[in-house]
Formats: C-alpha cells, structure tokens, sequence
C-alpha cells in the first residue's frame, strides 16, 4: 500500500508540468514527440527452489543382510529428489502489452518525481529490464565402483572332490578314491557370510580393547586411533550389505507471469524428476509443481485496455493490484503459501492532475 500511495503522490506531482495527462499508446501508433514511454507494473512470481539429492548404490550382499546381519536393506540402486526449501520473491517488472506516453516538460520537479517514480519499480521505461536471472547447479553421480576396495576375503576357494579310479589287483579291477582339489570362484552368498563374520570379529575387537581384555596395551592416541580403524573398517564391510549413498543439493529460480484472463488461476511453476532433478515447466519428464492464485476478499477483475485506451484530459493512468494466496502444491500437497499483490489482476485507472497533494 505505501507504493500504490507513493504512485499517487508521484502521479499528481508529474501531472505539475503538463498540459494534458498521459496516453495510452495502441499497438502501432506513434508517441508523441517529446514523450517519454512507461509501462504499467506487472508482478511476477520468483521461486528459488532448492532439493535434496541421493544417489544411492545397494551393495553386492543386500539381499544376504537380513540374513546374516539380521538388518534391512535396500537391494534396488537409483537416485532420489526430494524439495527441501522454496524461497518465493515476488517483484515487478514492465508489462510488454500496455505502453503510455507522458511529456514531464521542463518542470525540474516533474522530473525529479518521474525518476524516483521509475526507481519504485511502478512505471518502467520501454528500455529497462528488470528481470532476474537463474542459476543451476548439477549434482554428481556415483556407480558400482564404490566397492571394489570394499572387500574382506579372497573371491577365490578352494574346493576338494573324490574321484575315483581303477586299479588291477589278484582280485580284479577294484575303484581307488583318489582325493582332487581346485581352485574355484566363491560363491557371493559365501563371501557374504565371510565379511559378516569379519564385522563380528571386528566388533568384539573392539569391545575387547575397551574393556582391556586383549593381549596388546592400549591408551591415550593409541587407543582412539586404534578404535577409529576398526569403526573404519566394519563401515566399509557393512556398506556391502546397506550400500552407499552420496548426498547433495540442487537449486534452481523458476519464474511464474500470472495471466488476469486465465479462469483457472492454476500455472505449471516447474516440474522434478527422480533421475534428473529440478526441470523447467515445458520439460515433461518430471511430475508438475502448481502454482495456484486464490481470490481472497476483491475479485481478480483485470481491466480491458481498450477501456481506457483514451485517458481523459488532466489524468494519469495507473493500475490498482490486487492481493491473492498463492499456494504451491506437488499434487494435493501445499508446499508453501503466502500473500501476493498483483497488479495484473486489478483495474486500471486513472488519477487527476489537478488534485492538490499536500
């Protein structure tokens, strides 16, 4: 409100140096000469939306955890997007659909009041931009090969089988045991149950050094570094069971140019995918986030321009907003709401020169 009264107050000063009030241009017509060109405000939304990121790898032994570890885990690799904080900054900028010509003259004051005029954001010259610019930040990736180092015991075994031969005797021919060993493969379920016995170990080792039951000594640094080791170690085991996961954050700035003439007042602010994240609203491959106007006590009623395409002798043109909730949903969910001014969904209208401001 301390804008919209900032307006009237710049309204009537500039009306000082006039003979007449300003006009509105319609498309293709010529400004007068010595005008200079305006633009009534139009509000947008901003959102700096920031998301949290998981890539998240299941270990090679997932499905043995509960076995052999009696812990869930999770057994399918993917990536997770989940919205952590949305900032809504809601500003003004010039509306490209209504031009209007005003001559400030030689008056110092009309002048001076024009520019402060322009520095409130209310009135915005045909060659100021006022718009606002996004940034994206990309999270990492991470694949399989966490892992390799990860490993307690030798993929290999060795495997012992009976075979038997024939021997001639006095007797006749009589079958000989003959006992064979090979190298072979282990099997993952057997390497599983090997680095689940090595996490044990090491979690008795560990109760063992605090409790002072082992053979070694162990105080001050060498204790601590000691007990840090094994904490190492038995992660890096139990990560083949529970998996890894690598976090990080994503944010990017969507911005939202409310329309007074759509009926639903419903707009796609931008979407989010599991796989790729934060994406603009023309990118279908992630689930919508809604921005939503609700009227509260005025109507959203936008003026034709035609309605005032001619402003009468001795007045300005000004346009009076409108203030709505705006709710951002993701599906029945309401992330956030707030209280917006809009200025393209109120009237516009126009003021009188000749009123006496004091």
């Amino acid at each position: 409100m301390k804008g919209i009264r900032m307006f009237f107050l710049a309204s009537a000063v500039l009306a000082g140096g006039m003979d007449a009030g300003a006009q509105v241009l319609l498309q293709g017509e010529q400004a007068p000469q010595g005008a200079i060109i305006y633009s009534l405000p139009s509000t947008t939304i901003g959102l700096k939306v920031t998301a949290n990121h998981e890539s998240f790898v299941a270990g090679p032994y997932a499905k043995y955890a509960q076995k052999y570890l009696g812990v869930d885990a999770r057994t399918e690799s993917g990536d997770t997007y989940i919205i952590q904080s949305v900032e809504m900054v809601p500003y003004l900028e010039a509306d490209p659909s209504i031009s209007i010509a005003v001559n400030v003259g030689t008056s110092k004051n009309a002048s001076a009041n024009f520019l402060n005029f322009c520095s409130q954001g209310l009135i915005v010259t045909s060659e100021s931009y006022t718009g606002k610019g996004a940034s994206w930040r990309f999270p990492s990736a991470v694949g399989n090969s966490e892992f390799v180092n990860s490993g307690a015991t030798s993929n290999l075994a060795t495997q012992s089988s009976t075979l038997y031969k024939s021997v001639k005797t006095a007797e006749g021919l009589e079958k000989v045991p003959v006992q064979q060993n090979q190298v072979v493969e282990k099997s993952l379920e057997k390497k599983a149950a090997e680095t689940a016995e090595m996490i044990f170990k090491l979690r008795k080792k560990r109760i063992d050094i605090i409790t002072g039951d082992t053979d070694a000594t162990y105080s001050g640094e060498a204790m601590g570094a000691a007990l840090e080791e094994i904490s190492r170690l038995e992660q890096e085991y139990l990560s083949l069971f529970v998996g890894k996961s690598v976090t990080d954050t994503q944010t990017a700035v969507f911005d939202v140019v409310p329309d007074g003439e759509n009926a639903k007042q419903m707009y796609i602010a931008f979407r989010i995918s599991d796989t790729q994240g934060l994406l603009p609203a023309n990118n279908m491959s992630g689930r919508p986030i809604v921005l939503e106007f609700v009227e509260e006590s005025e109507p959203i009623a936008p003026t034709n321009i035609n309605e005032v395409a001619v402003a009468p002798k001795g007045k300005v043109v000004y346009r009076k907003p409108v203030v709505v909730a705006v709710r951002l949903l993701d599906g029945q969910k309401v992330i956030m709401q707030s209280r917006v001014p809009v200025y393209q969904f109120g009237k516009i209208l126009v003021f009188p020169i000749d009123v006496a401001v004091k």
